[in-house]
């Protein structure tokens, strides 16, 4: 397989999961199938995996690496809804949980897709083909004030205000449409004053927006943890500070029998601890893994079991 298209943290997280033979796991993102390859070599025949993915391009090359399994089931669908899903097929409960999250490599080499400041085409950024709104029409579309806010929260873009400006003249003139317009306007905007690609930022932005990522990340954590058995555990792997961040406050928040606030003298919240956390700290890819796949340099996993 492709470097780039190597799951990353593969090991940590099979071992973290601490997966048995016999029980019901999810891969809530299927990408090309690597880590669900992997956690069914752990499966006996009575074991069984569900696997989702909204990216029928994705499906479409994983089922054919998985094809040799009998105890995988896999659905295209964004995993909010996985839960939903799960029900309407009598699976009310699992024994472990993957997810790992953002774009893949595949994707993002993929021109037709849009993802990538690198190459020259058409703003889409759609994980989802079937979903309407691309990140062309959002910078064609939105207001100065919506841009401002997906580019400064989304992106932590400090120049947002200006890059907003110009993109509002620009599109003025005419609709802004590949993503090496959109790179020109930024690298205007910005002035040589950037550590990495001036894009970057603006791209991550537009592509959560698109994909409302954060949104759905933030609903479906909850949800799985309600469905968890005890002693399953839910590993996250995150790509930015936004995803880390809402994974890390979860599954601080779900640690806790009480989430009143301190100053209150006892508790009234009634809220029970669902999970204990296994990794105090994330856990980060190896020097070795790094050079191997420089996509791994940002990855961290989180790891939480229940109670």
């Amino acid at each position: 397989m492709n470097p780039s298209h190597k799951p990353v943290l593969l090991e940590e997280t099979i071992k973290s999961l601490n997966i048995r033979e016999n029980k019901i796991y999810l891969d809530l993102t299927l990408g090309l199938g690597g880590h669900s390859n992997e956690i069914l070599k752990h499966l006996n025949n009575t074991g069984w995996l569900y696997a989702f993915d909204q990216d029928q391009n994705a499906i479409d090359i994983a089922k054919k690496r998985l094809e040799s399994y009998q105890n995988v089931t896999i659905i295209k669908d964004n995993f909010v809804n996985s839960v939903k899903r799960l029900e309407e097929i009598g699976i009310y409960s699992v024994d472990g949980i993957l997810m790992d999250i953002g774009v893949s490599s595949m994707q993002i080499d993929d021109k037709e897709r849009g993802f990538s400041y690198s190459q020259d085409s058409e703003l889409d950024m759609r994980m989802d083909r079937s979903n309407p709104l691309t990140a062309k029409d959002i910078i064609n579309r939105y207001s100065k004030e919506e841009l401002e806010t997906i580019f400064f929260e989304y992106g932590e873009e400090k120049y947002s205000k200006k890059i907003v400006s110009n993109i509002l003249k620009e599109r003025e003139k005419k609709e802004i449409r590949t993503s090496f317009e959109l790179n020109e306007i930024i690298k205007k905007s910005v002035m040589g004053n950037y550590e990495t690609h001036p894009s970057k930022r603006v791209f991550q932005a537009l592509r959560i927006e698109v994909n409302k990522e954060l949104d759905v990340l933030e609903k479906t954590i909850p949800l799985l943890l309600d469905i968890l058995n005890k002693e399953g555990r839910i590993a996250i792997i995150t790509f930015h500070s936004l995803e880390d961040r809402i994974v890390k406050s979860i599954f601080q928040r779900e640690s806790k029998n009480c989430i009143c606030p301190k100053e209150l003298p006892i508790c009234v919240c009634g809220h029970k601890k669902k999970i204990k956390i296994i990794t105090k700290k994330p856990i980060v890819a190896s020097d070795s893994e790094n050079k191997e796949n420089p996509r791994a340099r940002s990855a961290k996993l989180r790891v939480a079991e229940r109670v």
